[in-house]
């Protein structure tokens, strides 16, 4: 039986994902609106998992800043 996701908690290392929008704050508030998300990251996650919960700063931060393989800063389809 498949647990519950929590919103609160990275799917891809399981620490807090620091999610504004999970803490009830206004999105323009959280660490994604300002930090770019690297793709290799987001292609991490298995796809039950996307659009589930976000992941953290630390996980999303596999790419240099400025890189080819970096999003830019917002909501992140996951």
């Amino acid at each position: 039986m498949p647990h519950a996701t929590d919103t609160n908690r990275c799917p891809l290392c399981g620490q807090a994902n620091q999610c504004a929008v999970a803490a009830g704050l206004p999105a323009q508030d959280c660490w994604c609106m300002h930090t770019p998300v690297s793709r290799e990251a987001l292609a991490r996650l298995a796809p039950g998992q996307r659009g589930r919960a976000c992941i953290c700063p630390q996980c999303a931060g596999g790419a240099p800043a400025g890189s080819a393989d970096a999003t830019p800063p917002g909501p992140q389809p996951i």
